[in-house]
């Protein structure tokens, strides 16, 4: 690989956003690209937004990705994916969880929850759409569905699955591993 991969990951505080951030690191690092990440975070303990840009090649000199750079969005929500939309490059993929998290203004209220969103990402990107929620209760475990979108993700990149799961068993905790495998597995052959 000769250029530089522009990797978003966005999603809502609690989703594992961020453990999802630290795979893929760790992956790259293990391949010998150099990597840079960088963790934004909105109110992420109070189901914020949660945006990690990861990019990697033979050098990275800064992990920010600016409006129109990222080769892939990877997103934990339909709305962050839709608010992520002006990152993507033309010709980029978004591969997204199909499940709606409200934000603050919808619970109390305030606003209602925009319709047709795949839809509209449809009309300007190229969209997998994944209910990941229903694989990580079929994993064993809903809090998985990091490491699902994470097998999607390693189905589509340049990286053997082989080293995307020798990283899983390095980085999750022992007593998940099991599930974060089958988590994977189902992501990656989805």
């Amino acid at each position: 690989m000769t250029d530089t991969k522009k990797i978003m990951i966005v999603g809502v505080g609690g989703q594992g956003t961020l453990l999802a951030s630290r795979i893929l690191g760790n992956t790259v690092i293990h391949e010998g690209y150099d990597v840079k990440l960088s963790e934004v975070h909105g109110m992420s303990q109070r189901g914020g937004s949660v945006v990690t840009y990861v990019k990697y090649g033979q050098k990275v000199y800064s992990p920010i990705i600016g409006k129109g750079e990222a080769d892939i969005i990877l997103a934990f929500e339909l709305l962050e994916a839709y608010r992520a939309l002006p990152y993507l490059k033309e010709g980029g993929k978004i591969i997204v969880n199909t499940q709606q998290i409200n934000p603050m203004p919808v619970i109390i209220g305030a606003a209602e929850y925009p319709q047709d969103i795949a839809d509209k990402i449809k009309n300007k990107a190229n969209l997998i759409a994944v209910d990941a929620l229903s694989l990580a209760k079929q994993a064993g475990n809903i809090k998985a569905v990091n490491v699902v979108l994470i097998g999607m993700l390693a189905k589509s990149s340049e990286i053997a699955k082989d080293s995307w799961i020798e990283t899983l068993r390095t980085t999750v905790p022992a007593k998940f591993l099991d599930v974060n495998l089958k988590a994977f597995e189902l992501g990656y052959n989805h």
